[in-house]
């Protein structure tokens, strides 16, 4: 009589591991209910973006034609361009000096409308607006310096003060309040509203939520939207220039007026110099505060 061994449960488990179990059937993904709605939605916002773009194309006379049958006059223009003019006394050295006006007048463009951007930033964000009239009010006043563009500024200050660098300031002044003092509101209105919160359930007053909850929160995103800022302002500070605002951007006029390109030529290598150095700096600048 032979006697049979029972089954180890090892071997049990072995033997169920290799039977291979049937994967689970899919289940059907639901219909979206709204799928005919968001359907005819793009296909509106489709039809209006194009038909927008057709009128644009339409009302600016585009017409790339126009610019291949106009080559022979860019070849001739860059032709007088060649080769640049490089003399020192009468071109190099001004030209560094007038650079060196333009990075003045972009600096303190920056600098001198923190005060009032950082006002109307506080008075222009929801979460630190003491009053819903100061925060139209200001949000208006903010309005207002963006639409007005600083060269109309420039223009405007021209008239007050003569021609020169310190009307570019003024107008730099006026249009960085506007621009920055909305980016700064909305990043304000971004952060955590937690620590401000709490600050007001222990007593603190309106000042102090604003000085020791918000401020402290938003201010890496205030020093990469003023360097940012500041970039801007060196390259608008050139345009600015060509009203009489003084910097390079004045030589680079004169120098179009009386046909000089190969002048001309000089000072957009040497501003070209310059906003590369200024993009270095910035993003040195950055990378540090990241850090």
């Amino acid at each position: 009589m032979s006697l049979q061994t029972p089954p180890r449960p090892m071997d049990t488990a072995l033997e169920s591991a290799s039977v291979r179990t049937p994967a689970p059937a899919k289940l059907p993904v639901p219909a979206d209910p709204h799928r005919g709605r968001k359907a005819m939605l793009w296909g509106t916002a489709t039809a209006v973006i194009v038909m927008l773009h057709l009128l644009a194309v339409a009302g600016t006379d585009f017409d790339p034609t126009l610019l291949v049958d106009g080559w022979q006059g860019m070849a001739r223009f860059i032709s007088d361009a060649f080769p640049p003019n490089l003399d020192w006394e009468e071109v190099i050295k001004p030209g560094l000096e007038a650079t060196l006006v333009t990075l003045w007048i972009g600096l303190l463009g920056t600098t001198l409308s923190i005060p009032s951007a950082l006002l109307l930033a506080v008075l222009a964000s929801r979460t630190t607006s003491p009053h819903p009239v100061a925060y139209q009010v200001s949000r208006a006043i903010l309005s207002f310096f963006r639409a007005v563009p600083d060269i109309v500024f420039a223009l405007i200050f021209v008239t007050a003060v003569g021609l020169g660098p310190f009307a570019g300031v003024l107008a730099l002044i006026c249009h960085n309040t506007g621009v920055m003092g909305k980016l700064w509101a909305e990043s304000m209105e971004e952060t955590d509203q937690g620590p401000q919160e709490a600050l007001s359930t222990a007593g603190a007053s309106r000042l102090q939520q604003i000085a020791h909850g918000s401020l402290p929160l938003v201010i890496p995103q205030f020093v990469g939207l003023l360097l940012y800022r500041f970039d801007v302002n060196v390259r608008s500070s050139l345009v600015l220039g060509l009203v009489g605002a003084g910097g390079i951007g004045l030589l680079i006029n004169q120098a179009i007026k009386s046909f000089q390109f190969d002048t001309m030529l000089t000072h957009i290598i040497i501003v070209l110099i310059l906003i590369i150095v200024v993009d270095q700096a910035s993003g040195f600048v950055r990378r540090k505060l990241a850090v």
